[in-house]
């Protein structure tokens, strides 16, 4: 059994594992099967229950019976969604993105729900916004739609506009974006997804045998650390970032472990 990475949560991996693998499965996962197949990545039994019971709180796992009788969990339709707005950030060709306008958030929130404040600009973050000013948030155009499911899922559409735009100054556009996002810490996650998978990738490279549980462990490890950098990193346009931005290799790396090894880890997963 590998040591579970510290980046590495219980609870990631699950998701995880379902993005990848467990929206194929013919009916709901038992939860046996999720201990075996969370034990090559390094999670106990008792850490897969208790994340999969948050995850059943949070309204994403719910409890369904598998064919054989057995205690098991299905996604739940928004869970489902979530996955399949993830779909197009985690394996959108990153370099084919040009600069096809923003899409502008403008909110605003009466005192007395400040709390929905903290919310929005924490949902607005986590889906890869930078803040322009007080209350104006700024992203690629491409994530327009995918900002709409999330805000209307939360029930914030009444606190929000929403607008698409053109920057046309005053500050050069490469500027504003850098400071509105900052750009040395995303640098930064790319190379560290670079220090960690690449030389895995490389060592895959130059192997003629694809083992399905090494397959499986390493896919699933290099899922769980990419797909949160498409959220932190929204796809900015090439032309406004820094020379040699390490996003485009990161992204190389990725789709190279994903095309090496899903198709095994599959057959991990299947038991066969």
């Amino acid at each position: 059994m590998s040591e579970q990475h510290p980046q590495h949560t219980p609870r990631s991996l699950i998701v995880s594992f379902y993005g990848a693998y467990g929206r194929a499965a013919p009916g709901p996962v038992a939860v046996a099967e999720l201990v075996r197949l969370l034990a090559p990545v390094g999670v106990d039994a008792p850490s897969v229950r208790s994340s999969v019971s948050r995850l059943k709180r949070r309204g994403l796992l719910v409890p369904a019976r598998t064919e054989t009788g057995g205690a098991g969990y299905a996604l739940s339709a928004e869970a489902r969604q979530l996955l399949e707005d993830g779909d197009r950030r985690i394996y959108a060709p990153r370099d084919d993105r040009s600069d096809s306008g923003w899409v502008i958030a403008v909110f605003s929130v009466p005192e007395a729900e400040r709390s929905k404040r903290h919310v929005l600009r924490s949902r607005l973050a986590g889906l890869g916004f930078g803040a322009a000013a007080p209350g104006v948030w700024i992203a690629p155009a491409h994530l327009h739609e995918e900002t709409r499911h999330t805000l209307t899922r939360l029930r914030l559409t009444p606190y929000v506009d929403l607008f698409r735009g053109t920057h046309l100054g005053f500050t050069p556009t490469a500027e504003a974006v850098a400071r509105w996002w900052d750009l040395a810490s995303l640098a930064k996650q790319h190379e560290t997804f670079l220090d960690r998978h690449e030389p895995v990738l490389r060592a895959w490279q130059s192997r003629p045998d694809t083992p399905p549980e090494e397959a499986y462990r390493d896919h699933l490890l290099a899922l769980d650390s990419w797909r949160h950098l498409p959220y932190a990193d929204p796809g900015l346009p090439a032309e406004l970032l820094p020379e040699g931005w390490p996003g485009g290799r990161a992204a190389e790396v990725f789709r190279g472990l994903d095309g090496r090894l899903r198709g095994a880890g599959a057959q991990f997963v299947a038991g066969s």
